[in-house]
């Protein structure tokens, strides 16, 4: 089970550069990275809903979202945001040193997520192990951004 999960979610991983690469030349082509945000989202909607249909035969229902708390709803703009900006950065920062920092940043907050058990995740403390591996993963970024100062074509 662990092996399929860790597959899934590499495969996951590898489209996030694909993705921002087509999303900053869907921007460039309308010229304008909201624009790009916007019809990704647009798509991603209905791939969603027709995956949704598909696998489990209905959509959420009107009743069942009233349940939800409206914290819970934030994820919509943070991934807005975070697509808006991979979008606007990818073609002006390159897309490798936007993946870079976003991951770094993910992996980061992630920790601490676990660390404290933020938004009810459960509680894995920081262990000296994995605070030494955080301290590589900044020297990795540090040493990746020596050779990257020339300025984007």
């Amino acid at each position: 089970m662990y092996l399929r999960y860790a597959v899934w979610a590499s495969m996951a991983g590898m489209f996030i550069p694909v993705m921002a690469v087509l999303n900053a030349r869907l921007g460039r082509t309308l010229g304008e990275p909201l624009h790009a945000a916007f019809i990704l989202f647009a798509v991603g909607l209905l791939a969603t809903g027709l995956a949704s249909l598909a696998f489990t035969g209905r959509l959420p229902s009107p009743a069942a979202l009233r349940l939800v708390a409206p914290i819970n709803f934030a994820g919509g703009a943070i991934v807005g945001f975070y697509i808006f900006s991979i979008t606007l950065l990818a073609p002006r920062f390159g897309v490798g040193n936007a993946i870079l920092f976003v991951m770094t940043a993910q992996i980061f907050t992630s920790a601490a997520i676990d660390h404290f058990g933020l938004f009810d995740a459960a509680a894995r403390p920081m262990t000296a192990l994995r605070a030494g591996g955080l301290a590589l993963l900044l020297a990795g970024l540090w040493i990746s951004q020596l050779s990257t100062q020339t300025p984007a074509r």
